[in-house]
């Protein structure tokens, strides 16, 4: 009988960047937990199913405090997957991690044990490592293209630039870019430019209905909307910290 040794596969861990709010409490957290039921409650579904982080830098609270408002947040079905800015003394087994900015993840793979040799003492982080360019190239800003209507209960996702949808966004749907989003038909879902810190960032739309809009963070909803922009072409951008909109043509 011949005994067949095999060299065992190795296990590929694979890196995945995921979207999620950043949630950035105030103080006092009584008072901004009720501005965020108000949101809720204009826009039904804001936080249905959707990964939030907890970006606590800066806020003046102990771990108890923390626990509390972690709690508040599960109660109004928030899920936290992550605490950032926190430090070590404010986190524990019972709490979401610690985190840091998402940043894109390559694949790698985990080499087998038997694989590895005397000769492996560099830092594999600096072995992997390109060497850096002479000179940048110059590369198109990344966009999207939807060529179709998004309807109720789906989800649009690119943080990476621009999004133009070649149709309708339905109510109960909702299109969250890094750059401008561009609705050739009418917006009526929730509309999120800028969400990675783009503050330059707009939306346009042929028919503005939207439930909510917003841009690097600051939004509004249907209800703070100005009456006679309603089913009109319009664009949005912000000043500051202010949302504007105005009619288009």
């Amino acid at each position: 009988m011949t005994d067949v040794l095999t060299q065992p596969r190795p296990i590929r861990l694979k890196g995945r960047s995921f979207l999620a709010l950043a949630l950035t409490p105030e103080l006092p957290v009584a008072d901004w937990l009720v501005r965020l039921d108000d949101l809720a409650a204009r826009s039904a579904g804001f936080f249905l199913r959707r990964p939030v982080v907890l970006d606590i830098d800066g806020l003046d609270i102990d771990r108890q405090e923390l626990r509390e408002l972690v709690e508040q947040l599960s109660s109004r079905n928030v899920r936290v997957m992550g605490i950032e800015g926190a430090r070590t003394s404010q986190l524990g087994p019972d709490m979401p991690p610690a985190m840091t900015d998402g940043r894109p993840a390559a694949d790698f793979e985990a080499p087998a044990e038997s694989q590895k040799t005397e000769k492996e003492t560099v830092d594999p982080v600096e072995a992997e490592a390109p060497a850096a360019p002479l000179q940048q190239p110059v590369t198109a800003a990344p966009s999207l293209i939807v060529s179709r209507t998004v309807r109720s209960g789906q989800s649009i996702f690119f943080p990476e630039g621009d999004v133009t949808i070649v149709g309708s966004v339905g109510s109960g749907a909702e299109v969250v870019a890094g750059g401008s989003i561009h609705v050739y038909g009418a917006l009526r879902g929730r509309a999120m430019a800028g969400s990675t810190g783009n503050a330059e960032a707009r939306i346009f739309c042929r028919k503005l209905e939207a439930e909510l809009i917003a841009i690097d963070g600051f939004y509004k909803t249907a209800e703070d909307m100005e009456p006679e922009l309603r089913g009109k072409a319009g664009q949005i951008w912000l000043e500051g910290e202010t949302i504007k909109a105005a009619i288009l043509g």
